[in-house]
């Protein structure tokens, strides 16, 4: 960020800046934790665990390689699905017992932008899901091994770029932490671990979201003609790499977006466009079985 900014960054510091991250990790597990005296003691405690839980659960059923997963389920597309639209529920919990008014603000925000993007997700997947008919993410890689599926279906994945980010309310979008309006949203009154929680859950959610994009779009850990698990966990990390450095590079470039242009993008121009692709994906399909 600093050398797209063109600014002195954490670069400058240690080795290249690779000490900044255990700097800034030993500083929040070492700060004291302070609760305020009017939050729901319970409540406020458990949102930041609750958060990070959630955003690790997804992992169970991400195949890293051909055979490295922990969980194989037919709807493991299903299960991702519905992992990442719990993750507002730790967000909700934070905002509310924190018993502050810019945090209960970020978390009413973060609630209507999850909610409204979930839909997009989904009717945006629906469209590629029609033509692999099949809910499990390895039967969607081994789709893709002769043609990625980036190449039939980019204006299915420029959308869902623009949805991910949304969802893990990265910046354009990163509307529930507004600095400039909410002072830090839903984590105002976190400090220490409790804010190094909610850190971690959003970066594991952007983690886990360039990977499932990669899944999707871009064949997964499939690379070359040989494989082994080593070979397709690294072709899968450097996919992934890909689209971690475009989050920080839009993180960069781009100002953040008003509440109502985040909502007009989603309600009036990726769900009308998602819903008339899936009619045309309807239509394709039907006329192609009624030919052959």
């Amino acid at each position: 960020m600093a050398s797209i900014q063109q600014r002195r960054g954490p670069n400058v510091v240690g080795f290249n800046g690779l000490l900044q991250a255990i700097a800034d990790a030993l500083k929040l597990m070492l700060k004291e934790t302070v609760i305020p005296t009017n939050v729901s003691s319970v409540n406020y405690v458990i949102a930041p665990v609750m958060s990070f839980l959630i955003s690790l659960l997804a992992w169970s059923v991400m195949p890293l390689s051909s055979k490295a997963f922990l969980i194989d389920i037919d709807l493991s597309l299903l299960f991702i699905l519905t992992i990442s639209s719990l993750a507002v529920y730790g967000i909700i919990l934070a905002g509310w017992s924190s018993n502050s008014k810019y945090a209960f603000l970020g978390a009413l925000r973060s609630t209507a932008q999850m909610i409204s993007y979930e839909v997009s997700i989904a009717l945006i997947l629906l469209i590629e899901l029609l033509f692999i008919g099949n809910l499990n993410i390895k039967q969607i890689i081994e789709y893709q091994q002769f043609v990625f599926a980036i190449i039939p279906f980019i204006p299915v994945f420029l959308m869902f770029l623009i949805s991910i980010l949304a969802e893990t309310n990265r910046a354009p979008f990163d509307l529930p932490e507004a600095e400039s309006e909410l002072v830090s949203g839903f984590n105002i009154e976190y400090s220490s671990m409790g804010f190094a929680l909610f850190f971690l859950a959003e970066y594991s959610s952007m983690i886990f979201m360039s990977a499932l994009v990669v899944l999707l779009f871009l064949g997964g850990y499939l690379g070359i003609i040989f494989s082994n698990c080593i070979l397709d966990s690294t072709i899968l990390a450097f996919k992934t790499s890909i689209f971690l450095f475009f989050y920080i590079w839009v993180r960069s470039s781009l100002p953040r977006y008003r509440i109502d242009q985040l909502m007009r993008l989603c309600w009036k121009s990726l769900l009308p466009i998602s819903l008339a692709l899936i009619f045309l994906a309807n239509g394709f399909i039907w006329s192609s079985n009624t030919i052959f």
